[in-house]
């Protein structure tokens, strides 16, 4: 099993939802490089658990303690070591999937793939918990990206049938990626909050939940970046992102619709601005060949449904081989794409920088 990601600055992920800790191993960052932790710790908020009635009752701290690799506030240039202790499990309420796969789980595949040696319990190492470590690792990232002019922000685009707005595809406004990346409920039009929280709240009291979609945006990256064939920016990032787990889709720019297009009107016009190449529109995402055009990379990620629900499911024995119904117990998020949204800016902030 790996759990890395990058090639320049690598990270590593490792624990399991219900072990004593979870954590995270960064190789390859630059010494002398100040860390605002405050900032770091900003960005962990914003995905922690039991802080919004659309996520899980759970609360887990999620307080990063650093081993190694920073002294005070500034790298060092040794591996950065980060552990999240676990606090708040109820291992007893995975006692019956042992045997019994949850559908929509990786619980029936990692049972074939490790031969049944696996940790079961919250999911182990196949948990949105590890997507703790994941943030911390982006917020570091981030921060070395921000000082270099490049800045990442992504919005709650969809939660069920309600949508919010769109970023503009050829500008997007400072203040706007700043307020997103504070909030909690990342929203361009905040004026569609309650709708999607009127979406979450069905769903949680029909005892399921609901899915959505995650939009993206990278500004400030320089023209030229990519190596096609096999290592071009959609690749990286469709990498990075795919790693967090209820990820099932990706689409760059104008996405699936080009498919609908004639070229007339998909193809973006390039002027001169300022001296500077730029496009009239963005129907590429800011990325031709592989390699960005110096326009705003965006792309979107569909989040399916929590597949864990406490609905009775369909699944199988596998100790008896046959077929049986499942309850699921234990605290679950009814809508998780709030909560990801700082994870799809984590992961971006990751595959950005090696990039670079």
């Amino acid at each position: 099993m790996s759990s890395t990601l990058g090639d320049k600055i690598k990270i590593s992920v490792f624990g399991e939802s219900h072990g004593n800790g979870i954590g995270v191993v960064i190789d390859g960052l630059p010494a002398g490089e100040a860390i605002d932790m405050e900032a770091v710790l900003l960005q962990m908020s914003r995905r922690a658990p039991g802080r919004d009635k659309t996520a899980t009752p759970r609360k887990e701290s999620d307080l990063p303690k650093i081993l190694s690799g920073m002294l005070g506030s500034t790298l060092t240039g040794a591996p950065l070591c980060a552990v999240i202790e676990n606090t708040n499990t109820r291992s007893g309420d995975y006692g019956n999937l042992l045997s019994q796969p949850r559908p929509g789980h990786s619980d029936y595949t990692a049972f074939v793939k490790y031969n049944a040696a696996n940790d079961i319990r919250g999911g182990g190492h196949f948990s949105g918990r590890l997507t703790a470590p994941l943030v911390f690792a982006g917020a570091v990232c981030r921060q070395l990206l921000e000082k270099r002019g490049i800045k990442i922000a992504a919005h709650i685009e969809s939660i069920g049938s309600v949508r919010d707005s769109r970023f503009d595809p050829v500008g997007i406004d400072t203040e706007l990626i700043e307020r997103l990346n504070r909030s909690s409920f990342a929203l361009i039009d905040e004026g569609v909050e309650q709708a999607m929280r009127d979406e979450v709240e069905a769903a949680r009291l029909d005892r399921d939940s609901v899915g959505g979609t995650i939009e993206c945006a990278v500004t400030g990256l320089p023209a030229g970046a990519g190596e096609p064939m096999f290592d071009g920016v959609e690749g990286a990032l469709a990498k990075a992102v795919f790693g967090i787990p209820a990820v099932k889709g990706i689409e760059f720019g104008a996405g699936f619709a080009l498919a609908q297009m004639r070229g007339s009107q998909s193809n973006d016009p390039f002027r001169y601005r300022d001296g500077k190449v730029i496009t009239e529109t963005n129907n590429c995402g800011g990325i031709l060949g592989g390699i960005t055009d110096g326009m705003p990379v965006v792309f979107r990620a569909a989040i399916k449904p929590t597949p864990s629900i406490s609905k009775p499911q369909k699944t199988v024995d596998l100790q008896k081989g046959e077929n049986t119904v499942l309850e699921i117990h234990g605290r679950h998020d009814p809508c998780i794409v709030p909560r990801a949204v700082p994870v799809i800016e984590a992961v971006t902030a990751i595959a950005v920088i090696n990039l670079l």
